[in-house]
């Protein structure tokens, strides 16, 4: 099934270049007092979710895919994981680019000895509210991955189990301003953690380590690999991730993304391509109001 978010907060199905509404199906989800849950509650609830979904899909209401503005396919994420360097020749490339590492001291870790990273969960949006370049004197590029959206709480999960835990699948967009600053900062200003353009459940992805995976800005390829060549799988990163944090439905874990990455500016556009999940496509724009923040350590990006 692939669930998206669209519109005015609305849960759709996708099916083929139409979206079925069914935000009616959300009457099965529990209702809470304060404090909230830890985690998201459709994700926490999906199969409930899903079987409403099947029996109200029939008569539900459908609309043009290409009418809707697409939000991230998650509404409240606990936490947003992110996994450096996962792919050997992306590493390379950061290795041999001054413009990518910026003379960070941890440029030459790998995964194994780096761990991975957390993204402010105020940086989430989905491809219809696209991407705001925050500072217009730093280098900003793109970086497409294989998003994994955690459907069953876990802690010191195996490797062997690991997919067990998994709600869907989606297309992530880990936009990076390059500089001396820490990683996890420089990539997480608002909208710079793109998900979508919708949730494919893990039941139609039994293989998530053999997809293909590409990237075009302005019609031009940029990134293309597959996530065979991931050094951490699906599997190994849920097990690292929840050997230091408990994983909640909602969490995303961003699995890394190939080499090619390079710069984007306002006006382009950014076509993501994921096999067995899809395409977005997602507007590149200036800066939110006319004052463009600068900081010491610019020039180390330029």
């Amino acid at each position: 099934m692939r669930l998206c978010r669209f519109g005015e907060d609305r849960l759709g199905v996708v099916e083929g270049s139409h979206v079925k509404d069914v935000t009616a199906a959300l009457d099965v989800l529990p209702a809470y007092r304060y404090p909230l849950p830890r985690h998201d509650v459709l994700m926490a609830n999906l199969p409930t979710v899903m079987a409403r979904i099947k029996a109200i899909a029939a008569e539900a209401p459908s609309v043009p895919l290409a009418s809707v503005k697409l939000l991230s396919p998650v509404a409240n994420p606990g936490k947003l994981i992110a996994a450096p360097v996962n792919y050997q020749k992306h590493l390379d490339e950061v290795k041999g680019d001054v413009q990518i590492h910026a003379n960070n001291p941890g440029h030459t870790l790998t995964i194994q000895s780096a761990g991975v990273f957390l993204k402010a969960t105020s940086s989430l949006v989905g491809p219809g509210e696209g991407v705001a370049i925050r500072m217009t004197d730093r280098r900003t590029d793109h970086e497409v991955e294989l998003a994994v959206v955690i459907g069953r709480e876990g802690s010191r999960i195996s490797s062997a189990n690991a997919l067990e835990h998994v709600a869907g699948y989606s297309i992530g967009l880990d936009i990076t301003i390059r500089g001396s600053e820490d990683r996890s900062f420089r990539k997480s200003p608002d909208g710079f953690s793109v998900l979508g353009p919708w949730l494919v459940t893990a039941d139609e992805i039994p293989a998530p380590g053999s997809l293909d995976l590409e990237i075009a800005v302005n019609g031009e390829q940029r990134q293309k690999s597959n996530t065979k060549y991931l050094i951490l799988g699906v599997a190994e990163l849920i097990e690292l991730a929840s050997s230091f944090y408990t994983l909640y439905p909602g969490d995303v874990i961003y699995t890394g993304t190939p080499e090619g990455v390079s710069p984007i500016e306002p006006g382009d556009e950014v076509v993501a391509t994921i096999e067995r999940i899809g395409t977005m496509r997602v507007a590149v724009r200036a800066p939110e109001g006319s004052a463009v923040p600068t900081m010491t350590g610019a020039a180390a990006s330029q």
